[in-house]
């Protein structure tokens, strides 16, 4: 017999700049699978310092990458319990945003990499959160997320759906499917496509705050 038990459980995050009264933007950003958060937060350090505030989730299950067991990533979610576990993952979102105390006249940027799409959509659409960007690149977007689930976002908010063109984990099949959902999803997103593979292009942040 499967039971459950509820415990309380810490985890970090990394942060990028400082939050002033200068701070423009505040990036909630979603690392993809195999990252740690201190690594890909680096992907950000382009951005304007005084402008920019970055907070990075750290995904909860870590495991070795390699045979020598010294390389370390880390997974948001599985198909094994994935109700309950995208649960505990929004939980942990919440708690990072209220320990942040974060200004409300600054624009909230949320970006998801890769598997962190499932979790910056999962977010939104369950938490019911108003943002200035939400912005999906090179991931899947979940299949239980439809368009009324984001009906309490204003006509403000403006959405991005990137893949790189020569990523070799989407086929061109699975490419067109994926900007299909998302254009059925939200009518008003913007595709923009880049020449690379799958990673983050950190040359397009700029472009997401226009």
């Amino acid at each position: 017999m499967q039971k459950q038990t509820i415990y309380k459980s810490t985890n970090t995050y990394d942060t990028l700049n400082k939050l002033t009264g200068a701070t423009k933007n505040i990036w909630l950003v979603f690392h993809g699978i195999g990252y740690l958060s201190r690594f890909f937060i680096k992907h950000f350090s382009s951005l304007n310092a005084e402008e920019n505030y970055i907070i990075c989730p750290q995904a909860p299950s870590k495991y070795y990458k390699d045979d020598n067991y010294r390389r370390v990533g880390a997974s948001w979610l599985t198909k094994e319990n994935t109700v309950l576990d995208t649960e505990n993952v929004l939980n942990y979102v919440d708690a990072i945003l209220d320990q942040e105390n974060l200004p409300e006249n600054c624009n909230l940027i949320v970006l998801g990499y890769s598997q962190g799409v499932s979790i910056a959509s999962r977010w939104i659409a369950k938490r019911k959160r108003q943002c200035s960007r939400l912005v999906f690149i090179s991931g899947v977007f979940p299949a239980e997320l439809k368009k009324f689930d984001f009906n309490h976002l204003d006509n403000k908010t403006i959405i991005y759906h990137t893949v790189g063109i020569n990523d070799p984990i989407f086929e061109t099949e699975n490419v067109l499917k994926q900007e299909l959902k998302i254009q059925q999803t939200f009518p008003n997103v913007f595709i923009t496509n880049h020449n690379g593979g799958h990673e983050l292009d950190s040359s397009l942040l700029e472009h997401y705050l226009n």
